[in-house]
């Protein structure tokens, strides 16, 4: 097999134009090409008046050692060498009780369809319900205000990312190929074929939901089981060693291995852990806004207004940094095309947002964080959940604006809120009628009050800094909405080399909740690493 690099080819081009394009790179005839798939596909818009895709292909060849040797001075020519994941050989210990894996995000899901695939019959906890009653009560939520505490758009079957655009990319460094072994068990699973190629992959709420009821049931024909409305109230421990967990403050659960997926917003089972004598520390994150901008302006300003090519493409994305003059970083991040703010609290009288998409992407606004990032030198004490209370303080403030509704304010008068204390009517609130496009009721109200003085300082230079690069991204006419509080864990679960508490043996935690990882992908690989390191230390229970 050969790959061939930097294909330029026009969105929406058939087989017949690859092969072609492919076999003019390799020099040889398009019959010479026994078989081809893409194995990276982009969107190149720098140039808007030729916008293109670049494709990276897998090609099998006939005579692959004459056509390697003549493309040998090719730099886009190469043999092609499979990345595939392995899973490590089984250790010698006795596993005498199932492993326990609380939580059934990414992280969970992951753990538990790998130890379920090498015969470890996995336990998986979950205090939320699964996603079909999880759906039926987000939706109510949204409707109506009326919260579960434990099953919401932040607890449940699929974590916090089922309710979100279910974006697969990734930063993690990954030489053992985890992140392929992720999408390819999505693709497994009922996702598009396109996440195993796509620069920047995403899958869609109304998806992501059935592909995680598919690896439930896989899981549980593997011999995993699952327990829903199961709140782990209480973890034993003897000596230095997990013995078991304890379910809704009622059942006891024996294990020795003990996976905490527990996902960035379960601060009860922080305080748990902690009082159990866990140890974990602070852990910088950001906090901001959602903005929205109508997504024919970011087609625009980051793609191409041209139909033709954006029925091909999709909607346009973005990704922004600045770094203000107080040191603290601005990014965008979770950004969704043709999304919804989303109403994503968990505690009652607190008020939290996050950014959702369908697999469609084809709502009429675009929505962003426009996040600050945040250290411990930003809260009030030292102890290791400190950042926890940040966030609460800040969810009180939006919840309040906004009467328990998602609070949102234009732009233009956010600025003048933060910049002028002139009490005038000019305000944008009276020019214009964009329309929030929110799950769950929304209202405006004074945004500006949620945040610190200092991070509303460098959300305003950081929007003037893009606007000015990208003329109508600061415009007075985009909204504001409070707050984006939970973009990561400000807790860390330490964790030595092998996966396990450093002050706790047995206990492994993972994903987002542990503070070390920070998205769908990420989440799951690092699930994939908690199950690699039980299957090193232990043998299958079922052989």
């Amino acid at each position: 097999m050969i790959l061939v690099n930097q294909i330029k080819l026009r969105p929406g081009f058939t087989e017949e134009e690859l092969v072609k394009k492919a076999s003019a790179s390799l020099k040889v005839l398009p019959k010479d090409i026994k078989n081809i798939r893409i194995d990276r596909e982009s969107i190149d818009a720098r140039d808007k008046a030729h916008i293109h895709m670049t494709v990276n292909a897998v090609c099998e060849v006939s005579n692959e050692g004459r056509v390697l040797r003549t493309n040998a001075n090719n730099p886009n020519v190469s043999a092609y060498e499979a990345k595939d994941y392995t899973f490590p050989a089984a250790g010698s210990e006795t596993l005498k009780e199932r492993p326990v894996i609380v939580g059934a995000g990414p992280a969970g899901l992951f753990a538990a369809y790998f130890l379920a695939l090498y015969g470890y019959n996995p336990i998986v906890l979950e205090r939320g319900m699964d996603v079909d009653a999880r759906k039926v009560f987000v939706d109510k939520f949204w409707e109506t205000g009326e919260l579960n505490p434990n099953s919401n758009v932040l607890f449940g079957e699929g974590g916090a990312g089922s309710f979100s655009d279910g974006k697969l990319n990734t930063l993690v460094k990954d030489k053992e190929f985890r992140n392929k072994a992720v999408l390819d068990t999505f693709i497994q699973f009922g996702a598009s074929p396109s996440i195993a190629y796509d620069y920047k992959p995403h899958i869609g709420t109304d998806v992501l939901l059935h592909i995680i009821k598919n690896m439930r049931e896989a899981i549980k024909e593997l011999g995993g089981e699952f327990r829903f409305n199961a709140a782990v109230t209480d973890v034993l421990i003897d000596k230095g060693q997990v013995k078991g967990v304890k379910i809704n403050g009622l059942t006891e659960l024996p294990c020795s291995c003990l996976i905490l997926a527990i996902g960035h917003s379960a601060r009860d089972t922080y305080e748990m852990l902690l009082d159990r004598g866990i140890h974990m520390e602070q852990k910088d994150f950001a906090v901001g806004f959602r903005v929205e901008h109508e997504q024919d302006l970011i087609n625009r300003l980051f793609l191409t207004d041209d139909p033709n090519i954006l029925k091909y493409t999709g909607n346009a994305a973005y990704k922004l940094t600045y770094k203000h003059s107080s040191g603290r970083g601005v990014y965008s991040f979770c950004m969704c095309p043709g999304g919804y703010v989303v109403n994503s609290s968990s505690e009652e009288g607190r008020l939290s947002v996050n950014g959702m998409s369908y697999s469609g992407r084809d709502g009429k606004h675009a929505n962003s964080a426009m996040i600050v990032s945040v250290t411990s030198k930003d809260y009030e004490s030292d102890h290791p959940l400190a950042g926890i209370e940040f966030q609460r303080k800040l969810e009180e403030k939006a919840y309040n604006a906004g009467s328990g509704k998602i609070p949102v304010e234009y732009y233009g008068d956010f600025k003048r809120d933060v910049l002028s204390t002139d009490d005038n009517d000019d305000v944008y609130s009276k020019f214009f009628s964009l329309d929030p496009q929110t799950k769950g009721k929304s209202i405006f109200a004074k945004v500006s009050s949620v945040l610190p003085d200092e991070m509303n300082r460098a959300f305003i230079d950081a929007m003037e800094y893009f606007g000015k690069i990208y003329p109508g991204f600061s415009d007075g006419s985009v909204l504001v909405s409070a707050v984006e509080s939970r973009t990561s864990s400000p807790v860390r679960i330490t964790r030595n080399d092998s996966f396990e508490s450093v002050n706790c043996k047995g206990i492994y935690p993972v994903g987002e909740g542990a503070g070390y990882a920070g998205g769908i992908v990420s989440a799951g690989m690092d699930g994939i690493k908690a199950a690699e390191a039980i299957r090193r230390g232990y043998r299958p229970i079922k052989e």
